[in-house]
Formats: C-alpha cells, structure tokens, sequence
C-alpha cells in the first residue's frame, strides 16, 4: 500500500506553468508538486523561441491582442486575451528579478534592454528570450526557487491516475510513483492541474514523452468540460533525421530571415500567403504538408545560411550544435524540416483565474482553454499564458483558501482485485495504433470519413484499454494510453462538429470558413456530446 499525504495544494505538473504557481503561492501554505520526470522532459524546458510582452514604444497591448486575435482565426476571448497581454511586462520584470538569464540587447536599440525577436504573426518585435533556449533558462530559473521553498515539496516520478471528488469538489487525487510502483493518496484543498498539452498523441511531434494529455483526461473523467480541442498545432519545422528524436526549429530562425525552400532551392511560401514565412503557423504548416504530399517528398527545407557565421552561432547556438551532430552545418547548409504535433490549443474549461467547472480544481497553461489562443496560438504565447494564468490562480487560491477547515477522510486505492499483468504487448501495440492513426486521419489535413474511420478505431481501443485496466495493476505507459485514448476521442469528437475550416483545423469537405462557427467546441462529459455554445461563465 503506498502513502498517504495531505496539502494545502498540490499541483500536477513540474513545468513552467506549475512552478509559477508554486512560486507565486503564500509560503504559508503546504504545497506539493508531481512530476512525471525530471525537469528536461517537460515541454516549457525545449522551449526555443520567446515569451511574447509588450515593451517597446512603437508597441503596445492593444498591437498585440490585435495579432494575437487575428491568429486565433475569430474564435479568440478578446477579454482574455487583452488580460493576459496586459500582464506580460509585469512577468518578464518577475522572471529578470528572480534572474533569467534574458539575451540583451548589445546594440542598445531597444529601450528596455532586451534583445527582442520577432515571430510569425507578431506585427513587432515583441519576443523576449535567452538566446534559443529560452525554456531550458526558464524551468531551470524557477526550479532553483522552488527548490529554496521550504513550504514546497516535490514528489518526481509521480504520475497522477485520477482526481478524487465529492459532491462537485475535487478533494484529492491518487498518483503512482514510479519507484515503488505503489499508488499514493493526495488529499488537499485545492488542486492545479500544469500537465501540459497532449500532442504524443500524434506519431511524430515535437514534445518530450510525456506530454499525453494526463490533466484534460482525468479533468473530463471528473465532470469538467472541455473546449476547442481539434485545434491542434502542427509546429510547422521540426528537425527531419532518423536520429533526431523531437527536435523543434525555432520559429525564430523565420524571424531573422530564414526562408523556406523546396529540394530544388525554390521558395513557396510566398505563393501561399503575402506574409511568406512569417505567416501563422498553421498556414505554414498546412504549405509545408501540400508540397511534402504534391512532390511526393519527405520533407522542405529551411535555410539561414546567408546570414553570418557570427550572427548564426551567437543567435541559435543550441540548434547551431544540435544540428552539427547530424552533420548539418547551418551556417552552409539548409536545414531539412517536416511539420510535428506541437501545442493544444483546446483543453479544460477555465476563467480568467484558471478555475475549472469543478469546485477546488484550477487548470493553467496548455492543459486548459481560457480563451486566449482561439483556433490558433501565435507564436510565443504559450509561455506567457503558463506566467500570467499561474499568477492569476495562486491570487485567487490564496483569497480564498480555508486552512482551518478538515480535509475531507479519502479511501486508499485498492487493487486486491487485479494481478500483475502478463500482456504488456497489448499495451505497447495499442499505444503505435492509436499515434499512427491519428497522424494518418486527423492530421493537418482531415476529411470526414478519415475521422470517422478514427472514431471507429478510437472507440474500439477505449474497450480493449478499460478492460485491460480493470483487471491488471496500474504501470506508467498504461496510465498514460487510457488519457491518450480519451484524448483522442475528444480531438475527433470536436473536429467532427466543426463543419468548417478554421485556423489549424482544415477539412476537405468543408474547405471555407462559416460564420454558423464562431463560437468554440464544447465537449460536456455529462451530456456526451457537442454544444457548439456561447463560453458560458463557470
């Protein structure tokens, strides 16, 4: 029998999103935080690019709500978006204050100090960032104060299983750990979910292993809605080489004037889109996969080699040496890139305080949708979002959190009916299934009968999988394909109700835009089924 453990909050999650949290929660409370791994396989640690935030006088927060609305292809909560916009100064001065190291500007150019780059979407250069590994500087930043927090725990290789809840107030959670292979009780009297986004769902993307949708499967399991989930983001250059396992390319390397070429040296994104490389993503990506299927290619290319050998090494210095260990050198040589699963822009239903349907219960960053990336997230908004919505909840948790109160008696997780199991094939075959037939059916490009088809299969493998987990003991790749399979109905539930095209998600039975859509999918787990209605308040 594993432990049992009781907090004031716990968070689910040891990326950037969760340590904001824990950071700007009171060092009065008792906070645990569960991580599945070690800091570098979460996905806020590769990333490359930037935080967006307005800090320039020719910018401002009304610019960047604009482009960040345009992006979002009208689907976007302008509220939410001018919020967390607005905040964006205030947390980059947070992040500089606790030490990030931010590349600065040495040519004293721009009036805040920063070196800024600009990204697809962006009408300015807004980016803030730490050379090309801004999310490797971030995780490490916060984790070294978190770590200093004598009020926080850290629990690593925990994988959450399920939330607890009574009476529509999330009291708990059960989490294996993965040393003992023993299931722990969690009791507290909130409960953050920072478990990122779901994109191994998908054969090739660009996140870490763990990224499988965790927080938005046991949210959905405990009643809460979810929204917008068939927009998925394909990031449109992730490095393509038999070795190179989830390497991105940042989008910043477009900023600076990279372009994209076919095999034969020609650019095509000018014939996509005025905007050419610099495009949002889904049109680059949408681009790059009508020549990959037109030519029959396996993938484009990505040149920055007619910058210096200078700028490129002191800019991109983490892909500068990635790529030479596949002996591609980039200051010569262009850089062979395919589109990948990158970010979910849907997720469980939050407000401006990263509060769920379900008393108790917060969501922030790629796990929840808020409102603020629409049918599309623009470029670098992402760990922006994980700042201002950590902030946002830890301010309301600390308002109204009752220490005084009792926490609730839980029941320990009892498996004295199932056995180890002796099939782990099953699990392993139907983890490959599922990944490829997603990337095969609901794709960049989706049709009708391809999500049907996966639906079909999706609902088959929910069978095999819920069986199979009532009858052996909990592992850690059977916990995480039960939520990718939930996962994966929800993106082909939510794609098949939009009978439309809208930013990333694009059909060839309904290749225009309708104004019958302009409002999210919602998925509601006690009705079962599509309410293409208004955001209501919750």
């Amino acid at each position: 029998m594993g432990h049992q453990y009781k907090f004031d909050v716990i968070i689910v999650g040891g990326g950037a999103a969760g340590l904001s949290a824990a950071l700007h929660l009171p060092s009065s409370l008792k906070i645990a935080v569960l991580a599945k791994t070690a800091g570098e396989q979460h996905s806020s640690y590769w990333a490359q690019g930037g935080i967006s935030a307005v800090l320039e006088p020719d910018d401002s927060i009304e610019m960047h709500t604009d482009d960040t609305i345009e992006a979002g292809a009208g689907l976007c909560d302008e509220a939410v978006v001018r919020f967390c916009a607005g905040a964006g100064r205030e947390n980059i001065e947070w992040l500089a204050d606790l030490g990030m190291p931010f590349s600065r500007d040495r040519q004293e150019i721009s009036s805040s100090g920063f070196h800024l780059t600009r990204e697809g979407g962006h009408s300015k250069r807004r980016v803030v960032h730490a050379a090309d590994a801004t999310g490797k500087a971030l995780q490490q930043t916060l984790q070294a104060h978190v770590l200093e927090r004598s009020n926080v725990q850290i629990f690593n290789q925990h994988i959450a299983i399920d939330l607890i809840h009574q009476q529509n107030k999330c009291v708990g959670l059960y989490a294996l750990n993965r040393e003992s292979q023993l299931v722990d009780l969690f009791g507290a009297r909130k409960i953050i979910l920072a478990t990122g986004g779901a994109s191994k769902v998908y054969l090739y993307t660009s996140n870490p292993d763990g990224s499988t949708g965790d927080g938005i499967a046991m949210a959905w399991r405990a009643g809460c809605r979810v929204a917008n989930m068939e927009f998925i983001q394909f990031h449109p250059t992730c490095l393509y080489h038999p070795d190179a396992k989830s390497f991105l390319i940042t989008e910043a390397i477009r900023g600076e004037g990279g372009k994209l070429l076919l095999p034969n040296g020609k650019r095509f994104m000018p014939d996509f889109d005025s905007r050419a490389e610099l495009a949002p993503r889904d049109i680059v990506a949408r681009a790059i996969d009508h020549e990959m299927k037109r030519l029959g290619i396996d993938c484009v290319y990505l040149d920055i080699s007619h910058k210096s050998r200078a700028f490129i090494k002191s800019h991109f210095p983490t892909i500068y040496q990635r790529c030479l260990e596949f002996d591609i050198d980039i200051t010569k040589q262009s850089i062979p890139v395919v589109p990948a699963a990158h970010y979910t822009c849907g997720g469980v239903m939050v407000d401006v305080d990263g509060r769920t349907s379900l008393e108790n219960l917060y969501a922030v960053g790629e796990v929840a949708y808020s409102g603020l990336h629409g049918a599309n997230r623009m470029a670098s908004n992402s760990l922006l979002e994980c700042l201002v919505f950590s902030q946002a909840a830890a301010n309301q948790i600390a308002a109204e959190i009752d220490t005084g109160k009792k926490l609730p008696t839980l029941v320990r997780w009892d498996e004295s009916q199932v056995t180890d199991s002796d099939e782990d094939i099953v699990v392993s075959h139907n983890w490959d299934e599922l990944r490829r037939f997603m990337w095969d059916y609901v794709g960049i490009v989706r049709t009708n009968k391809r999500l049907e088809r996966a639906l079909h299969r999706t609902e088959l493998l929910k069978r095999e999988i819920n069986e199979y987990y009532g009858n052996y003991k909990v592992s850690a790749d059977l916990l995480e394909l039960r939520n990718l399979v939930v996962v994966a109905e929800l993106i082909i539930r939510s794609a098949l109700a939009r009978k439309e095209s809208r930013g990333l998600h694009f059909t060839l039975d309904y290749p225009k835009t309708s104004e019958k859509y302009l409002e999210p999918t919602i998925l509601d787990p006690g009705q079962q089924q599509q309410s293409p209605a208004k955001l209501a308040s919750i």
